[in-house]
């Protein structure tokens, strides 16, 4: 044994001292109850950075002026409160851990464990002193690690200390997601917010935390500060955190998924309730197959298919399409660019009848499945009102020869808008009587277009005449409206 030189010992007590030493791994520090430093084994002096006895100290005093020791919250010790200092003074302290460096270094190098023992033969005052010592820094730079990750971590999550359970530590994302603040949750227990309470399997979740086992992942009703409770999925993990059996609740926050479910529900129930009481008719039909799903009831009205007749059915089989190749030209429009806007077409009702529609049709997402609504304007009245407009106009100009090619093209747009059959008439004109008709668009007389073109106003006359009879009119100013409309 390696000693400074200390006061006389008994027999007794280097006896109760080789005892203690024998066999130990822990570090040893001997001090006499004067203050003077007795003895350190080789552990002690491997954690305190130093090969031999004398660099410790010969005194107590020596060794806080060589040494700094701070509590784990990095608080300095003051002299008094020295592991050493306490021990001299007759105070206990089974379990204290200190960081400790050698002194003008601000960080620590090493975390001992330091526990107090008395010696004596006689039952009175003791006559040896000792520090034992533990080299915890491995375990507790672990567990700073570990701290520092679950600090960091975005995803919620709180430790419960399972022979209490109360609350050891809840990371910045738990906080978060409560409300609460870190005060209110440290040190309470589940009894005080219960975070298993919600749970779906909350009986299955409380067992398997009494067992100290793995809780598996379950949908639970979070407690916050607020009050509402948040939707969450819940699971826990069994770790060691400072030696004592912990469990790791973790939280993924499905509120946000709930709101967004719940704002789809209502959006579709919206959506129902509009499809119903439409008074334009509708279908839905299924994107993939075309089997018509549901149908208005102002389908029906128009039609006189009810939608508990047609639903199931392929809609191009439905005998409503006036004409096939309209209907697959339709089709592969939809299939091609999902939906029109305002297609002219003609629908049969149940007895054959045509009925004039406007159709539009978009693809939606109903119920998770792919679909598409198809909006039916029927415009057959209106078209009736416009052609019996078109009759009366032509009866009133039936006469008038000079009236505009132009209006009766659009009247007979009016007759048949799908354009199978309107008036399309070219004119063939000569060069010299494309010149005329653009200066009877500007307004000139013959004896100006003449001049203009280097004629006899005969022959302007002459192509002035063949001009009206190849476009159809018999007086100048039907003549200037036709040459306008062109562009002449």
């Amino acid at each position: 044994m390696n000693a400074l030189t200390p006061p006389a010992l008994s027999e007794a007590t280097l006896g109760h001292l080789r005892q203690l030493v024998d066999g130990l791994s822990a570090g040893v520090i001997l001090v006499h109850p004067s203050g003077t430093i007795l003895w350190a084994n080789p552990a002690a002096l491997a954690m305190h950075g130093v090969t031999a006895p004398e660099e410790i100290g010969a005194t107590a005093d020596d060794y806080c002026q060589r040494f700094c020791l701070r509590y784990r919250n990095h608080h300095r010790l003051p002299r008094r409160e020295y592991p050493i200092m306490r021990l001299l003074a007759g105070e206990s302290f089974p379990d204290l851990v200190v960081e400790v460096a050698p002194l003008g270094q601000n960080e620590p190098r090493w975390v001992h464990h330091v526990r107090d023992v008395q010696m004596d033969d006689d039952g009175g005052e003791p006559d040896c002193l000792a520090l034992v010592i533990q080299d915890v820094s491995d375990r507790f730079e672990a567990e700073d690690r570990f701290d520092a990750m679950f600090g960091a971590n975005p995803a919620p999550a709180l430790i419960v200390r399972l022979s209490d359970h109360r609350y050891i530590k809840a990371n910045r994302g738990f906080l978060e997601l409560s409300g609460f603040s870190r005060d209110a949750v440290i040190g309470r227990s589940l009894l005080d917010i219960g975070v298993l309470d919600g749970a779906e399997r909350a009986g299955l979740a409380k067992r398997k935390l009494e067992a100290g086992e793995t809780i598996p992942q379950m949908e639970a009703e979070l407690p916050t500060a607020a009050g509402p409770t948040r939707l969450v999925i819940l699971a826990g993990q069994p770790i060691e955190l400072a030696d004592q059996p912990c469990m790791l609740l973790t939280f993924a926050d499905l509120e946000p998924r709930r709101r967004a479910e719940q704002a789809l529900k209502r959006s579709e129930e919206h959506f129902e309730a509009v499809f119903r009481m439409a008074p334009v008719p509708m279908l839905i039909t299924e994107a993939a197959s075309g089997r018509i799903v549901d149908a208005n009831d102002a389908f029906g009205r128009m039609t006189a298919f009810p939608a508990g007749t047609v639903s199931g059915e392929p809609l191009a089989e439905l005998p409503v399409w006036g004409d096939a190749a309209e209907r697959d030209a339709i089709l592969r429009e939809i299939g091609s660019r999902g939906g029109l806007r305002g297609r002219d077409m003609r629908l049969l009702d149940r007895q054959g009848r045509a009925i004039d529609c406007l159709l539009s049709a978009e693809r939606i997402c109903r119920h998770g499945t792919e679909c598409v609504v198809w909006l039916f304007q029927d415009i057959t009245a209106r078209r009736h009102s416009e052609l019996e407009l078109a009759d009366a106009m032509e009866a009133v100009m039936k006469d008038a020869s000079w009236f505009s090619r132009t209006v009766m093209e659009k009247l007979a747009e009016l007759r048949n808008p799908r354009g199978t059959g309107a008036i399309q008439t070219p004119v063939d004109l000569s060069v010299r009587e494309k010149d005329v008709a653009h200066l009877i668009g500007e307004g000139l007389d013959d004896g100006a277009i003449a001049e203009r073109l280097g004629l006899s106003r005969n022959t302007v006359r002459n192509h002035v005449a063949r001009l009206y009879g190849k476009i159809g009119v018999n007086k100048r100013s039907a003549a200037v409206v036709w040459a306008r409309e062109r562009g002449y």
